[in-house]
Protein backbone atom coordinates (compact mmCIF):
# COMPACT_ATOMS: atom_id res chain seq x y z
CA UNK A 1 0.00 0.00 0.00
CA UNK A 2 0.87 3.71 -1.33
CA UNK A 3 2.48 4.98 2.00
CA UNK A 4 2.43 9.07 2.38
CA UNK A 5 4.08 11.71 4.83
CA UNK A 6 1.43 13.83 6.18
CA UNK A 7 3.43 15.57 8.84
CA UNK A 8 5.71 18.68 8.68
CA UNK A 9 8.90 17.37 9.53
CA UNK A 10 8.79 13.87 9.54
CA UNK A 11 11.23 12.01 7.72
CA UNK A 12 10.58 9.31 5.38
CA UNK A 13 12.43 5.73 6.13
CA UNK A 14 12.73 5.08 2.60
CA UNK A 15 10.18 1.72 2.61
CA UNK A 16 6.92 3.74 1.89
CA UNK A 17 6.48 5.19 5.48
CA UNK A 18 7.02 7.91 7.43
CA UNK A 19 9.23 8.58 10.35
CA UNK A 20 6.37 8.15 12.70
CA UNK A 21 4.26 5.87 10.50
CA UNK A 22 1.81 7.72 9.16
CA UNK A 23 0.20 6.02 6.06
CA UNK A 24 -1.92 6.97 3.48
CA UNK A 25 -5.11 4.37 2.70
CA UNK A 26 -5.60 4.74 -1.19
CA UNK A 27 -8.95 7.05 -0.61
CA UNK A 28 -10.16 9.47 -3.02
CA UNK A 29 -8.33 12.65 -2.49
CA UNK A 30 -9.99 16.23 -3.05
CA UNK A 31 -13.54 14.89 -3.40
CA UNK A 32 -15.04 16.97 -1.35
CA UNK A 33 -14.87 20.66 -0.40
CA UNK A 34 -15.59 22.78 2.77
CA UNK A 35 -19.59 22.86 1.68
CA UNK A 36 -19.76 19.94 1.14
CA UNK A 37 -17.93 18.57 4.09
CA UNK A 38 -19.94 21.02 6.26
CA UNK A 39 -23.28 19.50 4.51
CA UNK A 40 -21.65 15.72 5.57
CA UNK A 41 -21.40 17.06 9.35
CA UNK A 42 -24.66 18.23 9.39
CA UNK A 43 -26.66 15.39 8.00
CA UNK A 44 -24.71 12.62 10.54
CA UNK A 45 -26.09 15.00 12.89
CA UNK A 46 -29.82 14.63 11.60
CA UNK A 47 -31.28 17.88 13.28
CA UNK A 48 -34.51 17.25 12.51
CA UNK A 49 -34.87 13.53 13.27
CA UNK A 50 -32.75 14.48 16.93
CA UNK A 51 -35.00 17.62 17.20
CA UNK A 52 -39.00 15.16 17.01
CA UNK A 53 -36.85 12.58 19.38
CA UNK A 54 -35.58 14.85 21.96
CA UNK A 55 -37.28 18.39 21.93
CA UNK A 56 -40.19 15.88 24.58
CA UNK A 57 -37.70 14.24 26.62
CA UNK A 58 -35.52 17.48 27.11
CA UNK A 59 -38.32 20.10 27.82
CA UNK A 60 -39.50 17.15 30.61
CA UNK A 61 -36.31 17.36 32.31
CA UNK A 62 -35.61 20.94 32.41
CA UNK A 63 -38.95 22.80 31.75
CA UNK A 64 -38.37 26.42 30.10
CA UNK A 65 -34.78 26.19 30.57
CA UNK A 66 -34.70 23.48 27.35
CA UNK A 67 -32.66 26.58 24.95
CA UNK A 68 -29.85 27.01 27.88
CA UNK A 69 -29.37 23.26 27.86
CA UNK A 70 -28.84 23.40 24.11
CA UNK A 71 -26.34 26.23 24.18
CA UNK A 72 -24.82 24.46 27.69
CA UNK A 73 -24.60 21.18 25.74
CA UNK A 74 -22.97 22.81 22.62
CA UNK A 75 -20.16 24.41 24.54
CA UNK A 76 -18.40 20.92 25.37
CA UNK A 77 -18.80 20.37 21.89
CA UNK A 78 -17.25 23.56 20.84
CA UNK A 79 -14.14 23.05 22.86
CA UNK A 80 -13.94 19.15 21.53
CA UNK A 81 -13.96 20.45 18.09
CA UNK A 82 -11.10 22.97 18.49
CA UNK A 83 -9.52 19.54 19.69
CA UNK A 84 -10.36 17.69 16.06
CA UNK A 85 -9.13 21.21 14.48
CA UNK A 86 -6.29 21.54 15.29
CA UNK A 87 -5.22 18.09 15.59
CA UNK A 88 -6.21 17.07 12.44
CA UNK A 89 -3.91 20.33 11.33
CA UNK A 90 -1.11 18.14 12.29
CA UNK A 91 -1.87 14.49 11.21
CA UNK A 92 -4.73 14.71 8.93
CA UNK A 93 -5.98 10.92 9.08
CA UNK A 94 -8.99 9.31 8.70
CA UNK A 95 -8.19 7.36 11.68
CA UNK A 96 -9.25 10.63 13.44
CA UNK A 97 -9.49 10.06 17.11
CA UNK A 98 -8.05 6.43 16.98
CA UNK A 99 -4.89 7.67 15.21
CA UNK A 100 -4.82 10.67 17.41
CA UNK A 101 -5.01 9.41 20.73
CA UNK A 102 -2.33 6.45 19.51
CA UNK A 103 0.08 9.05 18.78
CA UNK A 104 -0.92 11.00 22.52
CA UNK A 105 -1.25 7.73 25.02
CA UNK A 106 -0.42 5.13 23.11
CA UNK A 107 -1.90 1.59 21.18
CA UNK A 108 -3.92 0.66 23.95
CA UNK A 109 -5.57 3.60 25.03
CA UNK A 110 -6.11 4.73 20.81
CA UNK A 111 -7.49 1.32 20.60
CA UNK A 112 -10.53 1.79 22.68
CA UNK A 113 -10.83 4.94 21.78
CA UNK A 114 -11.50 3.63 17.98
CA UNK A 115 -13.51 0.85 19.79
CA UNK A 116 -15.63 3.67 21.60
CA UNK A 117 -16.44 5.30 17.80
CA UNK A 118 -16.86 1.78 16.14
CA UNK A 119 -19.56 0.55 18.58
CA UNK A 120 -21.24 4.15 19.50
CA UNK A 121 -21.62 4.66 15.34
CA UNK A 122 -23.39 1.22 15.33
CA UNK A 123 -25.37 1.99 17.68
CA UNK A 124 -26.38 5.09 15.91
CA UNK A 125 -27.07 3.11 12.56
CA UNK A 126 -29.34 0.43 13.81
CA UNK A 127 -31.42 3.53 15.54
CA UNK A 128 -31.57 6.10 12.33
CA UNK A 129 -32.60 2.72 10.32
CA UNK A 130 -35.42 2.05 12.98
CA UNK A 131 -36.24 5.60 12.83
CA UNK A 132 -36.63 6.39 8.86
CA UNK A 133 -38.98 2.46 8.84
CA UNK A 134 -40.95 3.52 11.20
CA UNK A 135 -41.40 7.21 9.49
CA UNK A 136 -41.44 5.56 5.97
CA UNK A 137 -44.45 3.69 6.96
CA UNK A 138 -46.54 6.75 8.66
CA UNK A 139 -45.62 8.71 5.21
CA UNK A 140 -46.84 6.12 3.42
CA UNK A 141 -50.03 6.14 5.64
CA UNK A 142 -50.47 10.05 5.82
CA UNK A 143 -49.90 9.93 1.69
CA UNK A 144 -52.51 7.23 0.92
CA UNK A 145 -54.67 8.12 3.78
CA UNK A 146 -54.50 4.79 4.85
CA UNK A 147 -54.22 3.77 8.89
CA UNK A 148 -53.76 -0.05 7.71
CA UNK A 149 -50.86 1.43 5.72
CA UNK A 150 -49.28 3.35 8.58
CA UNK A 151 -49.91 0.38 10.78
CA UNK A 152 -47.62 -2.12 8.76
CA UNK A 153 -44.64 -0.29 10.78
CA UNK A 154 -46.23 -2.48 13.95
CA UNK A 155 -46.03 -5.40 12.14
CA UNK A 156 -42.61 -7.45 13.41
CA UNK A 157 -41.84 -8.81 10.05
CA UNK A 158 -42.49 -5.84 7.92
CA UNK A 159 -40.46 -3.35 9.79
CA UNK A 160 -37.52 -5.94 9.60
CA UNK A 161 -37.19 -6.53 6.53
CA UNK A 162 -37.85 -2.52 5.30
CA UNK A 163 -35.02 -1.56 8.09
CA UNK A 164 -32.80 -4.01 6.38
CA UNK A 165 -33.40 -2.87 2.80
CA UNK A 166 -32.82 0.83 3.65
CA UNK A 167 -29.97 0.04 5.22
CA UNK A 168 -28.90 -2.14 2.42
CA UNK A 169 -29.53 1.28 0.08
CA UNK A 170 -27.25 3.08 2.82
CA UNK A 171 -24.50 1.02 2.76
CA UNK A 172 -24.25 0.73 -1.53
CA UNK A 173 -24.82 4.68 -1.59
CA UNK A 174 -21.55 4.54 0.67
CA UNK A 175 -19.67 1.79 -0.91
CA UNK A 176 -20.30 4.06 -4.27
CA UNK A 177 -17.65 7.04 -2.93
CA UNK A 178 -17.74 10.35 -1.60
CA UNK A 179 -18.70 11.93 -5.18
CA UNK A 180 -22.24 9.69 -4.76
CA UNK A 181 -22.82 10.94 -1.30
CA UNK A 182 -21.95 14.25 -1.80
CA UNK A 183 -24.73 14.60 -4.18
CA UNK A 184 -27.38 13.28 -2.11
CA UNK A 185 -26.85 15.01 0.85
CA UNK A 186 -26.81 18.57 -0.38
CA UNK A 187 -30.67 17.30 -1.36
CA UNK A 188 -31.79 15.76 1.90
CA UNK A 189 -29.75 18.67 4.30
CA UNK A 190 -31.57 21.45 2.13
CA UNK A 191 -34.86 19.81 2.30
CA UNK A 192 -34.86 19.18 5.71
CA UNK A 193 -33.23 22.63 7.11
CA UNK A 194 -36.05 24.58 4.72
CA UNK A 195 -39.16 22.65 6.15
CA UNK A 196 -37.69 23.40 9.50
CA UNK A 197 -37.60 27.21 8.90
CA UNK A 198 -40.87 26.80 7.46
CA UNK A 199 -42.03 25.20 10.71
CA UNK A 200 -40.12 28.22 12.94
CA UNK A 201 -41.41 30.60 11.40
CA UNK A 202 -45.54 29.16 11.54
CA UNK A 203 -44.78 28.38 15.13
CA UNK A 204 -43.60 32.17 15.93
CA UNK A 205 -46.47 33.33 13.47
CA UNK A 206 -49.22 31.34 15.84
CA UNK A 207 -48.02 31.52 19.17
CA UNK A 208 -50.29 32.71 21.51
CA UNK A 209 -53.52 31.94 19.45
CA UNK A 210 -56.55 30.73 20.95
CA UNK A 211 -56.10 27.58 19.70
CA UNK A 212 -52.94 26.78 21.23
CA UNK A 213 -53.80 26.93 24.68
CA UNK A 214 -50.14 25.82 26.41
CA UNK A 215 -48.35 28.60 24.74
CA UNK A 216 -45.76 30.71 26.44
CA UNK A 217 -44.55 33.98 26.45
CA UNK A 218 -40.62 34.48 25.21
CA UNK A 219 -38.41 35.32 28.05
CA UNK A 220 -35.06 35.59 28.26
CA UNK A 221 -34.68 33.77 31.22
CA UNK A 222 -35.03 30.32 29.37
CA UNK A 223 -31.52 31.50 28.17
CA UNK A 224 -30.51 30.91 31.62
CA UNK A 225 -28.93 27.59 32.38
CA UNK A 226 -28.33 28.49 36.25
CA UNK A 227 -32.30 28.53 36.17
CA UNK A 228 -32.84 24.66 35.99
CA UNK A 229 -34.71 23.32 38.96
CA UNK A 230 -31.95 21.17 39.92
CA UNK A 231 -28.50 19.41 39.38
CA UNK A 232 -29.70 16.08 38.44
CA UNK A 233 -32.49 17.21 36.47
CA UNK A 234 -29.70 19.81 34.33
CA UNK A 235 -27.44 17.08 33.91
CA UNK A 236 -30.41 14.56 32.51
CA UNK A 237 -30.53 16.80 29.44
CA UNK A 238 -27.55 18.12 29.15
CA UNK A 239 -26.78 14.46 28.01
CA UNK A 240 -29.72 14.46 26.08
CA UNK A 241 -28.33 17.85 24.53
CA UNK A 242 -24.92 16.10 23.79
CA UNK A 243 -26.65 13.31 21.77
CA UNK A 244 -28.08 15.87 19.99
CA UNK A 245 -24.47 17.18 18.38
CA UNK A 246 -23.20 13.83 17.67
CA UNK A 247 -21.90 13.49 14.59
CA UNK A 248 -20.62 16.59 13.31
CA UNK A 249 -17.18 14.54 13.61
CA UNK A 250 -17.72 12.80 10.39
CA UNK A 251 -16.38 15.94 8.66
CA UNK A 252 -12.91 14.82 10.32
CA UNK A 253 -13.25 11.59 9.24
CA UNK A 254 -13.40 12.62 5.68
CA UNK A 255 -10.19 14.31 5.88
CA UNK A 256 -8.24 12.54 3.27
CA UNK A 257 -10.81 12.73 0.83
CA UNK A 258 -11.44 16.66 1.04
CA UNK A 259 -9.37 19.30 -0.66
CA UNK A 260 -7.21 21.09 1.85
CA UNK A 261 -7.28 17.92 4.20
CA UNK A 262 -5.38 19.56 6.82
CA UNK A 263 -7.35 23.17 7.56
CA UNK A 264 -10.87 22.24 5.32
CA UNK A 265 -12.41 19.49 7.61
CA UNK A 266 -11.81 21.38 10.80
CA UNK A 267 -13.86 24.85 9.75
CA UNK A 268 -16.08 22.27 8.10
CA UNK A 269 -16.68 20.84 11.58
CA UNK A 270 -16.98 24.36 13.40
CA UNK A 271 -19.09 25.51 10.49
CA UNK A 272 -22.01 22.48 11.15
CA UNK A 273 -22.01 23.28 14.73
CA UNK A 274 -22.82 26.51 13.85
CA UNK A 275 -25.66 25.83 11.73
CA UNK A 276 -26.75 23.05 14.19
CA UNK A 277 -27.02 25.19 17.02
CA UNK A 278 -28.77 28.36 15.83
CA UNK A 279 -30.75 25.39 14.37
CA UNK A 280 -31.86 24.18 17.55
CA UNK A 281 -32.18 27.62 19.23
CA UNK A 282 -34.81 28.38 16.88
CA UNK A 283 -36.62 25.48 17.08
CA UNK A 284 -36.75 25.12 20.76
CA UNK A 285 -37.97 28.63 21.50
CA UNK A 286 -40.60 28.29 18.62
CA UNK A 287 -41.70 25.25 19.57
CA UNK A 288 -41.61 26.61 23.60
CA UNK A 289 -43.80 29.63 22.47
CA UNK A 290 -46.22 27.97 20.89
CA UNK A 291 -47.54 25.02 22.83
CA UNK A 292 -45.32 25.34 25.72
CA UNK A 293 -43.28 22.83 27.78
CA UNK A 294 -45.74 21.41 30.23
CA UNK A 295 -47.43 17.64 30.16
CA UNK A 296 -51.09 18.35 28.99
CA UNK A 297 -52.57 18.94 25.76
CA UNK A 298 -49.75 19.33 23.21
CA UNK A 299 -47.33 20.42 25.70
CA UNK A 300 -43.74 19.43 24.54
CA UNK A 301 -43.38 17.41 28.07
CA UNK A 302 -46.54 15.43 27.25
CA UNK A 303 -45.78 11.65 28.02
CA UNK A 304 -47.82 10.57 25.10
CA UNK A 305 -46.02 12.51 22.53
CA UNK A 306 -42.85 13.33 24.27
CA UNK A 307 -40.41 11.07 22.09
CA UNK A 308 -42.23 11.68 18.49
CA UNK A 309 -42.84 15.75 19.04
CA UNK A 310 -42.79 16.80 15.25
CA UNK A 311 -45.77 14.17 14.54
CA UNK A 312 -47.72 16.22 17.02
CA UNK A 313 -47.72 19.43 15.97
CA UNK A 314 -47.15 19.00 12.12
CA UNK A 315 -50.76 19.44 11.66
CA UNK A 316 -51.86 21.92 14.25
CA UNK A 317 -48.65 24.04 13.68
CA UNK A 318 -48.34 23.91 9.59
CA UNK A 319 -51.52 22.44 8.82
CA UNK A 320 -52.42 19.24 6.72
CA UNK A 321 -51.26 20.19 3.45
CA UNK A 322 -47.75 21.30 5.02
CA UNK A 323 -47.97 19.14 8.26
CA UNK A 324 -47.09 15.96 5.58
CA UNK A 325 -43.97 17.58 4.62
CA UNK A 326 -42.66 17.97 8.38
CA UNK A 327 -43.26 13.89 8.29
CA UNK A 328 -41.39 14.14 4.81
CA UNK A 329 -38.45 15.67 6.50
CA UNK A 330 -38.05 13.87 9.35
CA UNK A 331 -37.48 10.33 7.61
CA UNK A 332 -34.93 12.36 5.17
CA UNK A 333 -33.26 13.30 8.29
CA UNK A 334 -33.20 10.01 9.31
CA UNK A 335 -32.37 8.16 5.78
CA UNK A 336 -29.50 10.81 5.14
CA UNK A 337 -27.96 10.53 8.58
CA UNK A 338 -28.33 6.71 8.39
CA UNK A 339 -26.07 6.99 5.04
CA UNK A 340 -23.60 9.69 5.99
CA UNK A 341 -22.56 7.50 9.42
CA UNK A 342 -21.30 4.96 7.69
CA UNK A 343 -17.99 7.98 6.48
CA UNK A 344 -17.02 7.92 10.40
CA UNK A 345 -17.42 3.65 11.31
CA UNK A 346 -15.88 2.87 7.50
CA UNK A 347 -12.96 5.14 7.80
CA UNK A 348 -11.92 4.07 11.28
CA UNK A 349 -11.82 0.41 10.85
CA UNK A 350 -9.99 1.06 7.30
CA UNK A 351 -7.34 3.33 9.20
CA UNK A 352 -7.50 0.77 12.49
CA UNK A 353 -6.87 -2.04 9.80
CA UNK A 354 -3.74 0.37 7.85
CA UNK A 355 -1.97 -0.01 11.04
CA UNK A 356 -2.51 -3.16 11.71
CA UNK A 357 -5.11 -3.32 14.83
CA UNK A 358 -7.34 -4.57 12.59
CA UNK A 359 -7.18 -7.44 10.01
CA UNK A 360 -5.84 -6.54 6.79
CA UNK A 361 -8.25 -7.04 4.86
CA UNK A 362 -10.32 -3.91 6.13
CA UNK A 363 -7.22 -2.09 4.84
CA UNK A 364 -8.67 -2.67 1.15
CA UNK A 365 -9.96 0.36 -0.82
CA UNK A 366 -12.50 -0.45 -3.98
CA UNK A 367 -10.08 -0.31 -7.28
CA UNK A 368 -13.13 1.84 -8.65
CA UNK A 369 -14.72 3.65 -6.57
CA UNK A 370 -11.57 4.77 -3.64
CA UNK A 371 -13.73 3.89 -0.55
CA UNK A 372 -13.29 1.07 2.03
CA UNK A 373 -15.76 -1.31 0.33
CA UNK A 374 -14.80 -4.57 2.70
CA UNK A 375 -15.07 -2.10 6.15
CA UNK A 376 -18.80 -0.10 4.66
CA UNK A 377 -20.17 -3.80 3.60
CA UNK A 378 -19.09 -5.11 6.99
CA UNK A 379 -20.70 -1.89 9.27
CA UNK A 380 -23.98 -2.52 7.08
CA UNK A 381 -23.96 -5.75 7.73
CA UNK A 382 -23.38 -5.83 11.36
CA UNK A 383 -25.77 -3.00 11.68
CA UNK A 384 -28.59 -4.97 10.30
CA UNK A 385 -27.85 -7.75 12.06
CA UNK A 386 -27.97 -6.33 15.10
CA UNK A 387 -31.27 -4.31 15.30
CA UNK A 388 -32.78 -7.29 13.66
CA UNK A 389 -31.52 -9.24 16.94
CA UNK A 390 -31.98 -6.50 19.34
CA UNK A 391 -36.00 -6.20 17.84
CA UNK A 392 -36.57 -9.92 17.74
CA UNK A 393 -35.27 -10.25 21.74
CA UNK A 394 -36.27 -7.38 23.21
CA UNK A 395 -37.84 -4.02 22.53
CA UNK A 396 -36.37 -3.11 25.97
CA UNK A 397 -32.92 -3.88 24.93
CA UNK A 398 -33.36 -2.10 21.78
CA UNK A 399 -34.02 0.86 24.02
CA UNK A 400 -31.38 0.54 26.77
CA UNK A 401 -28.82 0.04 24.00
CA UNK A 402 -29.75 3.38 22.30
CA UNK A 403 -29.79 4.98 26.26
CA UNK A 404 -25.82 3.57 26.68
CA UNK A 405 -24.71 5.27 23.60
CA UNK A 406 -24.28 8.74 25.47
CA UNK A 407 -21.63 6.77 27.69
CA UNK A 408 -20.05 5.82 24.04
CA UNK A 409 -19.79 9.27 22.95
CA UNK A 410 -18.48 11.23 26.22
CA UNK A 411 -15.63 8.47 26.10
CA UNK A 412 -14.03 8.91 23.02
CA UNK A 413 -14.65 12.68 22.44
CA UNK A 414 -13.17 12.54 26.29
CA UNK A 415 -10.18 10.53 25.11
CA UNK A 416 -9.43 12.72 21.80
CA UNK A 417 -10.13 15.81 23.64
CA UNK A 418 -7.05 14.81 25.94
CA UNK A 419 -5.23 13.59 23.74
CA UNK A 420 -5.16 17.29 22.16
CA UNK A 421 -3.84 18.72 24.82
CA UNK A 422 -1.05 16.31 25.59
CA UNK A 423 -0.10 15.75 22.03
CA UNK A 424 0.56 19.36 21.76
CA UNK A 425 2.05 20.37 25.11
CA UNK A 426 5.06 20.87 24.17
CA UNK A 427 3.60 23.96 21.94
CA UNK A 428 1.16 25.26 24.67
CA UNK A 429 3.95 28.19 26.33
CA UNK A 430 4.55 29.14 22.46
CA UNK A 431 1.61 31.73 21.81
CA UNK A 432 -1.51 32.62 23.45
CA UNK A 433 -3.31 30.81 20.49
CA UNK A 434 -1.35 27.62 21.35
CA UNK A 435 -2.25 27.52 24.64
CA UNK A 436 -5.69 28.30 24.24
CA UNK A 437 -7.05 26.48 21.62
CA UNK A 438 -4.33 22.92 21.75
CA UNK A 439 -4.46 23.24 25.66
CA UNK A 440 -7.32 24.99 27.70
CA UNK A 441 -10.41 24.10 25.07
CA UNK A 442 -9.94 20.71 24.57
CA UNK A 443 -8.95 20.74 28.08
CA UNK A 444 -12.26 21.98 29.20
CA UNK A 445 -14.18 20.00 26.73
CA UNK A 446 -13.00 16.84 28.03
CA UNK A 447 -13.03 17.55 31.99
CA UNK A 448 -16.21 18.44 30.84
CA UNK A 449 -17.39 15.16 28.85
CA UNK A 450 -15.97 13.05 31.83
CA UNK A 451 -18.20 14.74 34.18
CA UNK A 452 -21.35 13.83 31.77
CA UNK A 453 -19.17 10.23 31.38
CA UNK A 454 -19.35 9.39 35.50
CA UNK A 455 -22.76 11.35 36.36
CA UNK A 456 -24.16 9.10 33.00
CA UNK A 457 -22.28 5.90 34.72
CA UNK A 458 -23.42 5.90 37.92
CA UNK A 459 -27.30 6.79 36.82
CA UNK A 460 -27.24 3.78 34.84
CA UNK A 461 -26.71 1.66 37.85
CA UNK A 462 -30.51 2.32 38.76
CA UNK A 463 -32.58 0.09 36.66
CA UNK A 464 -35.05 3.17 36.72
CA UNK A 465 -32.74 4.26 34.15
CA UNK A 466 -33.73 3.53 30.86
CA UNK A 467 -36.57 0.76 30.06
CA UNK A 468 -36.57 0.09 33.54
CA UNK A 469 -35.46 -3.55 32.87
CA UNK A 470 -32.94 -4.80 35.12
CA UNK A 471 -29.99 -7.57 35.16
CA UNK A 472 -29.25 -9.24 39.15
CA UNK A 473 -31.02 -5.49 40.42
CA UNK A 474 -28.49 -3.52 38.14
CA UNK A 475 -29.70 -1.65 35.64
CA UNK A 476 -29.98 -2.69 32.20
CA UNK A 477 -27.88 0.34 30.24
CA UNK A 478 -24.90 -0.14 32.80
CA UNK A 479 -24.57 -3.54 31.64
CA UNK A 480 -25.35 -2.96 28.07
CA UNK A 481 -23.31 0.33 28.31
CA UNK A 482 -19.98 -1.21 30.15
CA UNK A 483 -20.62 -4.36 28.78
CA UNK A 484 -20.02 -2.86 25.12
CA UNK A 485 -16.69 -1.58 26.30
CA UNK A 486 -15.34 -4.18 27.76
CA UNK A 487 -16.06 -6.31 24.77
CA UNK A 488 -13.87 -4.14 22.84
CA UNK A 489 -10.90 -4.72 25.73
CA UNK A 490 -11.68 -8.62 24.70
CA UNK A 491 -11.21 -8.13 21.43
CA UNK A 492 -8.32 -5.87 22.05
CA UNK A 493 -6.67 -8.55 23.62
CA UNK A 494 -7.50 -10.80 20.64
CA UNK A 495 -5.71 -8.56 18.55
CA UNK A 496 -2.53 -8.17 20.66
CA UNK A 497 -2.00 -11.79 20.09
CA UNK A 498 -2.59 -11.30 16.06
CA UNK A 499 -0.64 -8.05 15.61
CA UNK A 500 1.97 -7.37 18.59
CA UNK A 501 3.48 -5.28 16.37
CA UNK A 502 1.31 -2.56 16.75
CA UNK A 503 0.46 -3.22 20.64
CA UNK A 504 4.55 -2.87 20.78
CA UNK A 505 3.74 0.96 19.35
CA UNK A 506 6.56 -0.01 16.41
CA UNK A 507 3.82 0.65 13.25
CA UNK A 508 2.49 3.60 15.08
CA UNK A 509 4.38 5.71 17.32
CA UNK A 510 3.95 7.99 19.90
CA UNK A 511 5.21 11.55 19.77
CA UNK A 512 4.83 15.07 19.96
CA UNK A 513 5.98 17.70 16.91
CA UNK A 514 8.68 19.25 19.24
CA UNK A 515 10.34 15.34 19.59
CA UNK A 516 9.72 14.92 15.73
CA UNK A 517 11.51 18.23 15.13
CA UNK A 518 14.33 16.97 17.16
CA UNK A 519 14.37 13.16 15.51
Amino acid sequence: MTQLDVRPGADDTGDGATADGMRAKGLSGNSVGLLGSAVIGVSTVAPVYCLTSTLGSTAGEVGVQMPAVFLAGFLPMLLVAFAYRELNRAMPDCGTSFTWTVKAFGPRVGWMCGWGLVIATIIVLSNLAGVATSYFWLLAGEVTGSESVAALDGNKAVHIVTCLALIAIATVISYRGMTATKGLQYTLVVLQLLVLAVFVAMAFSKAGDAQFATSAEFSWSWLNPFAVQSFAAFTAGLSLSIFMYWGWDACLTANEETSGSSRTPGRAALVAMVVLVGSYLATGVAAQMVVGSGDQGLGLANPETSDNVFAALAGPVMGPALGVLLFVAVLASAAASLQTTFIPVARTVLAMSAYEALPASYAKVHPRFRTPGRATVTAGVATGVFYTVMTLVSEHVLVDTIYALGLMICFYYALTAFACAWYFRADLLRSGRDLLFKGICPVLGGVLLAAVFTKTLADMWDPAYGSGSSVLGVGSVFVIGVGLLLLGVVIMAVMSRRSPAFFRGEVLTRSTPALIAED
